[in-house]
């Protein structure tokens, strides 16, 4: 185990940079989890800290060693890729083992750690079967395995969960999450997912466009964005923005005034954030009329028009209305955001 330290990174291909002085401290034993959208950088950065991207600009420390010029072998961290990356001719046991076995471990050794690994992840009963005898979660578990036999000082995930449908994406998070709190090891995990990121980080890293937007807790993003780019990105269905101007009444916007719970300089131009289930259906709020409904079971999804803007809403109760109807909206006073209309930097 050891904390992993990202001191200005940068990365650059040729003249075109992708990373620009990234900075980041990971605890020891801490759950990382990088997320943002493709094209911004996230698996690049991993890629940096394994050692398999080389490094442009600053310093990667991995238990207070710099390892900018260490090969991956000697950085001593474990990856588990997207594409599961198992040797196909070989069988469970020994696609586990073979990286002890290239070390030089002896087959005592070996047994024991891929035993070990294989009662922790349920394998115990596949050792002896081959990559194309089992299923997609089963070949992700052999490659989780792999990695832990090594015993190694950090876990490095790439998107390990993408290549599976959705029902076994919540399975195996569950069960990542699980192998993390019974090993304890510093574990960096990149997804495009961000319900993924906010169901196993301690700590969520939101990048864009090769840059850091916010480092949090996952409720601390999700209560306190720091900007527009991450009140969009963390939560799902993604926060309703609306524009308008302050008022001495509220937030107007269109023809309708929303409420606001602090004082702000009347006649500034700002966003107005609120969450769909932030939405409360009251016959004081303010008319919003439907355009769609979408009953899930346990909650309902109301896709409207407030002010002009179309906005989402997601209530715990059952909705009795059609498109075209007109229902009243209440926000919660104290689950609003606002955001400067220029720079996108929160402010309230």
């Amino acid at each position: 185990m050891a904390p992993v330290t990202l001191k200005s990174v940068t990365k650059s291909y040729g003249a075109t940079p992708v990373l620009h002085g990234i900075d980041i401290d990971i605890t020891d034993g801490e759950f990382v989890v990088l997320v943002g959208p493709s094209g911004c950088g996230k698996s690049t950065l991993l890629r940096m800290i394994a050692g398999l991207e080389t490094i442009s600009g600053g310093a990667i420390e991995i238990a207070g060693r710099v390892v900018n010029d260490l090969e991956p072998k000697d950085r001593d961290i474990a990856m588990v890729f997207q594409n599961y990356a198992l040797y196909p001719h070989m069988t469970v046991a020994t696609n586990m083992g073979f990286s002890l076995e290239h070390r030089g471990a002896s087959k005592a050794e070996i047994a024991e750690r891929v035993q070990w690994a294989a009662g922790i992840l349920g394998l115990t009963p596949l050792l002896d079967r081959y990559p194309r005898q089992l299923s997609g979660g089963q070949r992700q578990r052999v490659a989780m395995g792999r990695a832990i036999v090594r015993n190694p000082q950090v876990f490095l995930f790439d998107e390990p969960l993408s290549n599976l449908d959705a029902k076994l994406r919540v399975v195996m998070r569950g069960e990542i999450k699980t192998l993390h709190q019974r090993l304890g090891v510093t574990t960096v995990y990149v997804t495009h997912d961000q319900v993924e990121a906010m169901t196993m980080a301690d700590r969520i890293v939101v990048m864009n466009g090769g840059k850091v937007e916010q480092i949090g807790a996952p409720l601390e993003l999700y209560d306190r964005p720091a900007n527009l780019f991450v009140a969009g990105f963390i939560g799902s269905p993604a926060m309703n923005f609306i524009e308008g101007t302050i008022t001495g009444d509220g937030f107007a916007a269109g023809d309708v005034i929303l409420p606001l719970a602090d004082k702000h300089k009347i006649g500034t131009k700002v966003i107005y954030g609120i969450r769909p289930e932030h939405l409360a259906l009251s016959e004081e709020g303010l008319p919003a009329i439907v355009n769609l409904i979408e009953p899930m079971g346990s909650e309902t999804q109301v896709t409207m028009t407030l002010g002009g803007h179309t906005i989402i809403g997601v209530f715990r109760e059952r909705v009795a209305a059609r498109p075209g109807d007109t229902i009243h909206l209440l926000p919660a006073p104290d689950a609003i955001h606002l955001f400067h209309a220029e720079t996108g930097a929160r402010i309230n």
